[in-house]
């Protein structure tokens, strides 16, 4: 066994995605391999414990203790696919367990909340299902040590998760776990197998996979001499114990670095810091960017930032010299006139207005307007009664809900409708210098219409901002960043089911700063955007190295012997 590489170069491994796991499934591969202590040619050989145990289990049956069995095929090393040491013998898992699976009886939680009503918890008893104890109850089928195996409802196509466990004292056990009491042998060492013991093969069932008892019963088992299953259980323990360590230290780590991460961006995202600490702030932020986002969700919360400081006016400098945002705003309001006029709107609008918790920390030359002030915002339309998805191809696409994702429209899995359905609700389409934005089900997701997109039909379920004159760059930016966004959850909390009604829309408040500083603003967003996009794509990098390098560590560790020396000497 070449352990020593793999401790050598834990460091690197330590972060890799599932490393304590893997680490705790290396030990236990080790242990049932027989890498894990040194042999005794001393020990009494695996060969006589069996015939120990048959004789054992002869005596149990005979004074009726437990239920003779229907003998099985004998196990050989070639059903185990490793070579077991000197001294250890190859055996069915009913050759050294009783499978008690005839004394289960399952009994529903109304039955057993029933049975339980009133009674002390010193009356009770734990009811046991396939991973883990499930209730209480006020009896019990078994006492003493017993290994549970899954029977079904259990991950066993999954190497890192537990399949076997071991119960002690008096217990009832449902019919969803096999039933095994060890005979002269570990019930540590056997439930350590069980649960890294490869299942493909044996277990029936897609949705629901199912160990049948004919096939547990005739798992095969390397058995040590019983000294060593000692000296094996003994010393993963040991090893277990320093994972448990690792594991906690590793936590630590984590949450010491997100209360850091968390203070940093917090302090970024003050409502009105003081321009020199800000700048503090922001430097440190910088210089350690890389110990502040680890992981994806914390490169999330840097997006998050990114996008609340650049409505705040905290990413770029203000130029005196821009023309001011009052008559950019000016301008705006007479090109939404036109626009109405345009599209033959008449009807008024009936806002629902909201302020602004950003309004008071903003430049002094910002202005702030309601979204009414400048833009139409106008809904979509669901298909006429009894209409459907045109199975071909056509000209009209139907835009959903679904097909709004990461601030665009997705092209995959689009849906058509026929001409003639497309007329009933011909009025109801959106434009690539449009903003779409989610009403229903998904609340306030917004972006823009690619090309492909433009004049198509538009779901009930969204809405469409129709502007001219302000960046649409930047006013995604505004109705993505938390203030916005905060006014419309505020809106529609309340609702059993929400949905943003466009009154509230027209109503948001959202800063208007001049032109050429929202041009500076979106480039500034674009250029940090593509810097989270690069540490995103290095951590994926990081933890790709660190799993191909914890995958040879541990498939060079598991090899043998043999093996290894002819790699060494090529």
């Amino acid at each position: 066994m070449n352990a020593e590489r793999l401790l050598a170069h834990y460091e690197r491994i330590a972060d890799a995605p599932d490393a304590i796991p893997r680490l705790r499934r290396f030990i236990l591969d080790l242990a049932v391999r027989g890498k894990l202590v040194p042999q005794d040619p001393n020990d009494e050989p695996a060969s006589e414990l069996l015939k120990r145990i048959a004789k054992e289990k002869a005596r149990l049956a005979k004074a009726g203790e437990i239920k003779r069995e229907t003998p099985t095929e004998r196990a050989d090393a070639d059903d185990l696919g490793l070579d077991p040491p000197a001294g250890w013998s190859v055996a069915c898992l009913s050759d050294i367990a009783v499978c008690m699976d005839y004394r289960r009886i399952p009994i529903n939680g109304t039955e057993r909340e029933a049975r339980i009503a009133g009674k002390s918890q010193k009356a009770l008893f734990p009811y046991y299902g396939a991973t883990q104890q499930q209730g209480w109850i006020d009896d019990y089928l078994f006492d003493g040590e017993f290994i549970l195996l899954g029977e079904d409802g259990v991950p066993f196509h999954d190497p890192l998760r537990t399949k076997a466990y071991l119960i002690t004292g008096k217990s009832w056990v449902n019919n969803h776990a096999h039933v095994f009491q060890a005979i002269l042998t570990s019930p540590r060492l056997l439930v350590h197998y069980l649960n890294v013991f490869d299942y493909a093969g044996r277990v029936v069932g897609a949705t629901r996979a199912k160990l049948n008892q004919a096939q547990a019963v005739t798992i095969p088992f390397p058995i040590p001499p019983l000294a060593e299953q000692h000296r094996i259980v003994a010393k993963v323990d040991e090893l277990m114990a320093l994972c448990d360590r690792l594991e906690a230290a590793r936590a630590e780590r984590e949450a010491t670095r997100d209360r850091l991460t968390a203070a940093s961006l917090a302090r970024l995202d003050a409502p009105d810091p003081d321009p020199a600490t800000f700048a503090d702030h922001a430097r440190f932020a910088l210089d350690n960017l890389a110990a502040l986002t680890t992981r994806p969700d914390q490169i999330k919360q840097l997006r998050r930032t990114i996008l609340n400081l650049a409505v705040r006016g905290k990413l770029v400098p203000q130029d005196p010299n821009d023309e001011p945002a009052s008559e950019l705003l000016t301008s705006a309001r007479h090109s939404k006139q036109l626009l109405r006029k345009q599209r033959g709107i008449s009807r008024e609008e009936d806002p629902e207005f909201s302020d602004s918790a950003g309004e008071l920390g903003s430049p002094a030359h910002w202005e702030w307007a309601h979204l009414s002030d400048f833009a139409l915002v106008l809904g979509g339309k669901r298909l006429p009664a009894g209409a459907s998805f045109s199975e071909e191809p056509t000209k009209h696409i139907y835009i959903r809900v679904t097909d709004m994702k990461d601030g665009t429209i997705s092209n995959e899995g689009i849906k058509y409708i026929s001409p003639e359905e497309q007329r009933h609700i011909s009025k109801y389409t959106i434009d690539q210098d449009d903003i779409y934005i989610t009403i229903a089900g998904t609340i306030g997701e917004v972006g823009q219409v690619p090309p492909m997109f433009h004049g198509q039909n538009l779901t009930e379920n969204a809405a469409k901002i129709v502007f001219r004159g302000v960046d649409r760059d930047f006013l995604i930016l505004a109705l993505r960043a938390n203030d916005v966004q905060n006014q419309f959850s505020e809106k529609t909390k309340q609702m059993a089911q929400p949905k943003l009604a466009l009154k509230r829309i027209l109503g948001a408040r959202v800063p208007v700063p001049p032109l050429a500083e929202q041009h500076r603003i979106v480039a500034k967003v674009h250029e940090l955007m593509a810097l989270c996009d690069r540490l995103e794509a290095s951590l994926a990098t990081a933890a790709d190295t660190r799993r191909r390098l914890l995958d040879a560590l541990l498939a060079e560790a598991l090899a043998p012997a043999a093996a290894r020396n002819r790699e060494a000497a090529e």
